[in-house]
């Protein structure tokens, strides 16, 4: 595997190898330079120059204009038209609106250089309505005018130069997509049968030998399902008297480590 890594321009610093990337990610993650959902994280703000690399950005402009949003790099509206128009096949980039109040329209005009006619883009406040956009807390009840700007230039950039973005989106739509999520698994298990109640001198006898059991199946697993039920009969039993607060706390330590261990087993895998 090369360690190589170039900017792609002659502007600013250039960072040859992973080494200086990862050095210079370590300098900007600790500073006042690094944006919010990279400050503190070096291994994230290389990849992010790594990412504006791919697409000519400079380090610190690829800092400012790349975010990652539910996992996926995107780049900011106004940086994509900035490495658009910054490329030899864009001949020229325009943007209007059309209409006024609900009909208001934004659009964008995208002509590469050789093609008989532009990509041409409307994107409408109708359009925004039915996407359930409009009335959104945040930009577009702030700001909807340049919100429906950036979601034109966003697709038309897209469709007329997907060379010169390299299958980035702009941040602006990634951030409208709902986020799902994949519901837990809902697991049915048949309840134990009672017991019955042991003496004092039995339940004690009978809670240590309970422990060494719990320990030694806890330290045989490192299903994390499995850990999560035993965390779950830890507390019942300690919020029925079952297990001390001593005991319960030991237990729980002991399951700690275990899901902490697997984890970082799943990470290196």
């Amino acid at each position: 595997m090369t360690t190589e890594l170039t900017t792609q321009t002659s502007r600013g610093l250039a960072l040859q190898s992973f080494a200086d990337a990862m050095k210079f990610g370590e300098t900007v993650a600790n500073s006042e330079f690094a944006p919010k959902d990279f400050k503190g994280k070096p291994a994230s703000c290389m990849l992010a120059i790594q990412c504006g690399a791919e697409v000519g950005l400079a380090p610190l402009q690829a800092l400012q204009s790349i975010a990652v949003i539910n996992g996926r790099p995107t780049i900011w509206g106004d940086a994509a038209l900035a490495l658009v128009q910054s490329s030899p096949v864009c001949e020229y980039i325009r943007e209007y609106f059309e209409g006024e109040g609900k009909t208001l329209t934004a659009v964008c005009e995208a002509k590469r250089r050789g093609y008989p006619a532009p990509t041409v883009v409307r994107f409408s406040v109708a359009d925004a309505e039915k996407a359930g956009l409009l009335g959104k807390s945040g930009p577009w009840s702030q700001y909807r005018d340049r919100m429906l700007q950036l979601r034109a230039r966003g697709f038309a950039l897209r469709n007329a130069f997907a060379d010169a973005l390299r299958g980035l989106i702009t941040a602006e739509e990634a951030q409208d997509y709902p986020v799902t999520q994949t519901p837990a698994p809902v697991v049915v298990t048949q309840p134990e049968p009672a017991a019955p109640q042991p003496t004092k001198a039995a339940a004690k006898e009978a809670t240590e030998a309970d422990m060494q059991k719990a320990k030694k199946a806890i330290n045989a697993t490192r299903d994390l399902g499995k850990l999560a039920d035993f965390l779950a009969t830890v507390n019942e039993r300690y919020e029925s008297g079952y297990y001390s607060a001593p005991q319960a706390d030991e237990l729980r330590n002991l399951i700690d480590v275990a899901m902490e261990m697997r984890n970082g087993q799943e990470v290196t895998a």
